[in-house]
C-alpha cells in the first residue's frame, strides 16, 4: 500500500514474529524507494523472502527504526482505523477498571505505539514520545473526546507532557502546554477514597502515578493502628493510603520540596495532617540514622523512582536496590510489613527478586510474601511487548531469623 518498503534481513525480526511492535536499526535489510517517504510516514514492512509483517512508521532518527501500527494488509491507517483504537482501548478500561482517573491510552499496549494518554477527571494529559504517533496525535485527541462524550463524560482540556529526554532520541524537541483552551493545571481527583490535588503542568511525569492505584489500596488493609514509613513519598500518595486507612502515625520521606509541600496539601485536604508529617531527606541517608536512632515501623513502604533506565547500568541500580531494601527491612519491627517495588523495565521480576532475597540475608531477616503484584490493569501488560510489563511490587511479613 505505501511506495517505501522495508525488508527484514534475514534470521532478523523476532520482536515483531513474537508478537512485538518495534524494529530496530540492525534488523532492516533495505528500504526500498527511501526517498519517497519523510520521517514519521507509514512504510510496508516485509520479511526477507517478501512475506508481508505489517505497516508502521519509519524514522531513521529512532534506534527502533519502525513501530508497527497493524499485522493486516487490509488495514488502512485513517480516522475509522484510528478510532478502532480508541474505542477498544476505552471499552477494556471500562470493563476492568474505575475510569474517573485512569490511563486511557497506553502506547503499544493499546496499538498505539509512544502515546500515553492519562485522565485527570475531566482533563487529559497527553505524552507523545515517537514522531508518527505525534503526527496523528490531534485526530487521535479529537477522536477520543468525542467517544468519551458518547458516554457522557464531557473533557474540560488537555494538557501535553511531551517533555520527556527520550524525544531528542527520537530527533524531536520536548514541548509542555495546553492543546485548546488554558485551565487551572492543579485538578483534584479522588482515588480509593483519598483526595489529590494533581499538578499536571508541574509533576512529575503526566502529573501523578496511576500505576500504583491498587497497590496503594492493598497497603491499606496493613495500616490500622499502626506506625507506617513511606519512602519516597513523592506527592504523599502511600502515606495517605495509611492515614486514612486508620494509621497512628505515618512519616513521609522525599529529597524533593516541592513534592513534600504537595504531599502536605493533600494531607490537609484529606484532614489527616495529625496523624501525617513529611519530611524532606536523602532516603539513602536518613534510613541508616533512623536505625541508628533506634526507630522501628509496623510498616515500611518502599517506592523508589526507577534507578535505572537502561541495560548499562543495572549492576548500580542492583546496588541501590539492594541497599534501601537492606536498610528498610531493618526498620520493620517483627512481624511487621514491607511493602517495595521497581518501577523499572530493566530490573526485571526474576534480578529484583535475587536482590530482594540478599537484602533479606544482609538484614538477617526472613521474608513470608504475602502478594506479589504489578502495575495496574489501565496499564495492560501486552505480552510479546516487554516494554509494558514494568512495575513489580511486593507485600512482605518480615520476621526475625528464627
Amino acid at each position: 500500500m505505501y511506495k517505501t518498503t522495508v525488508t527484514l534481513k534475514k534470521g532478523e525480526g523476532r520482536t515483531i514474529k513474537a508478537g512485538g511492535l518495534w524494529i530496530y536499526d540492525n534488523e532492516i535489510g533495505s528500504v526500498a524507494k527511501a526517498e519517497d517517504f519523510e520521517n514519521g510516514d507509514m512504510v510496508t514492512v516485509l520479511d526477507h523472502d517478501g512475506y508481508f509483517m505489517g505497516y508502521g512508521f519509519i524514522n531513521i532518527h529512532s534506534k527502533i527504526r519502525v513501530r508497527l501500527m497493524t499485522r493486516k494488509k487490509e488495514n488502512i491507517i485513517d480516522g475509522a482505523f484510528l478510532t478502532r483504537r480508541v474505542r477498544d482501548a476505552w471499552g477494556y478500561r471500562k470493563t476492568v477498571c474505575d475510569t474517573s482517573c485512569c490511563r486511557l491510552i497506553f502506547g503499544e499496549a493499546d496499538f498505539l505505539p509512544g502515546l500515553v494518554v492519562d485522565r485527570f477527571s475531566d482533563i487529559l494529559v497527553v505524552e507523545s514520545l515517537a514522531l508518527g504517533i505525534d503526527r496523528l496525535k490531534p485526530a487521535i485527541l479529537d477522536i477520543l473526546k468525542k467517544v468519551l462524550e458518547e458516554d457522557g463524560i464531557h473533557i474540560r482540556g488537555v494538557y501535553e507532557r511531551s517533555d520527556a529526554k527520550v524525544r531528542t532520541q527520537e530527533g524531536m524537541e520536548r514541548v509542555k502546554g495546553f492543546i485548546g483552551e488554558p485551565f487551572d493545571t492543579k485538578v483534584e481527583i479522588t482515588e480509593n477514597g483519598v483526595r489529590y490535588l494533581v499538578d499536571v503542568e508541574n509533576g512529575q511525569k503526566t502529573g501523578f502515578f496511576l500505576d500504583q492505584k491498587y497497590n496503594r489500596f492493598a497497603i491499606q488493609r496493613l495500616c490500622k493502628d499502626k506506625d507506617v514509613l513511606d519512602c519516597f513519598t513523592h506527592t504523599g500518595s502511600f502515606a495517605l493510603n495509611a492515614a486514612v486507612a486508620g494509621a497512628k502515625s505515618v512519616l513521609g520521606i522525599d529529597s524533593s520540596e516541592t513534592g513534600c509541600m504537595q504531599a502536605e496539601e493533600n494531607a490537609r485536604l484529606n484532614g489527616v495532617e495529625d496523624r501525617v508529617r513529611f519530611q524532606c531527606a536523602d532516603v539513602f541517608r536518613l534510613l541508616p540514622e533512623l536505625e541508628r536512632q533506634g526507630r522501628s515501623y509496623d510498616v515500611v513502604i518502599l517506592d523508589p523512582p526507577a534507578f535505572t533506565k537502561s541495560r548499562h547500568s543495572i549492576k548500580n541500580a542492583v546496588k541501590g536496590y539492594r541497599e534501601i531494601n537492606l536498610r528498610g527491612m531493618r526498620l520493620v519491627k517483627n512481624g511487621g510489613f514491607l511493602a517495595t517495588c521497581s518501577c523499572s523495565h530493566f530490573m526485571d521480576p526474576d534480578l529484583f527478586t535475587k536482590t530482594l532475597r540478599e537484602a533479606a540475608r544482609g538484614a538477617h531477616r526472613r521474608l513470608r510474601q504475602v502478594e506479589y503484584r504489578t502495575q495496574a490493569c489501565d496499564h495492560p501488560i501486552l505480552w510479546a511487548a516487554d516494554q509494558s510489563y514494568y512495575l513489580k511490587f511486593y507485600i512482605f511479613q518480615v520476621c526475625d531469623e528464627m
